[in-house]
């Protein structure tokens, strides 16, 4: 790859998160700003979909940061971010309404989010020590090491992979809940998939980078052989 082509590839690898990023921020500072017509707080759309759910031990606490909003699978607890834990708006709703849907895939031990967990230290292992083996064995050529470098990289590519039905599913799982339980009207079904599919977006973009620089490791290293010749 030459200077002029590695340039346009670094752009494209930068702008694709970037501009995902901008597409959730919009989306949500949007609908962020229209409150749900039943009028429910982030907290109540989590809690009354978790008790319909028979999920009453999950717990829904306020944690700080815009955004910031979680499953925590390890204690059971969903997470909102301050403005959605308090907020009435649809964007809180939606939001509220996927992390529980994180909940009960748990619950329902959903097979991708199985697997993801037991990826996970593997692959939070791999992605701290993988660019050390493969700087290291790009500056001294040595194959090895630039190939068990690829082979970390390569778990954590493969987590984020499992990432995507994982975030897929909890967001149509989070449509379902959201509308049999009558917290949102049908005029307001639209919106709210607007907010969900905006943050999926991010996972597929950062899927996309990840994906593309394994490839572009990986022919790195079959044309170690030929840079010999």
């Amino acid at each position: 790859m030459g200077l002029g082509s590695y340039l346009i590839y670094i752009v494209i690898i930068m702008a694709i998160p970037l501009l995902a990023q901008m597409r959730v921020k919009g989306a949500y500072a949007k609908y962020s700003k229209i409150e749900s017509q039943y009028g429910y707080t982030g907290y109540e759309v989590a809690r009354k979909i978790l008790d319909n759910s028979g999920l009453y031990q999950v717990k829904v606490e306020e944690t700080p940061g815009s955004l910031s909003d979680h499953y925590d699978p390890r204690t059971r607890t969903v997470r909102l971010s301050t403005n959605n834990y308090y907020g009435k708006s649809l964007a809180g709703a939606a939001v509220a309404a996927h992390e529980v849907g994180h909940a009960v895939q748990h619950d329902r031990k959903y097979a991708f989010l199985s697997f993801r967990h037991l990826l996970f230290p593997v692959a939070n292992f791999g992605s701290s020590l993988s660019w050390i083996f493969i700087m290291i064995g790009l500056f001294t050529q040595a194959t090895g090491l630039f190939a068990i470098g690829i082979a970390l990289l390569a778990v954590g590519v493969l987590f984020q992979i499992v990432t995507l039905p994982v975030e897929f599913n909890a967001s149509t799982r989070a449509m379902a809940m959201l509308t049999n339980y009558n917290i949102i009207t049908p005029e307001e079904v639209k919106p709210s998939k607007k907010v969900l599919q905006a943050a999926a977006l991010t996972y597929v973009a950062a899927t996309l980078v990840a994906v593309a620089e394994l490839v572009r490791l990986v022919l790195m290293f079959t044309g170690f052989g030929n840079s010999d010749d």
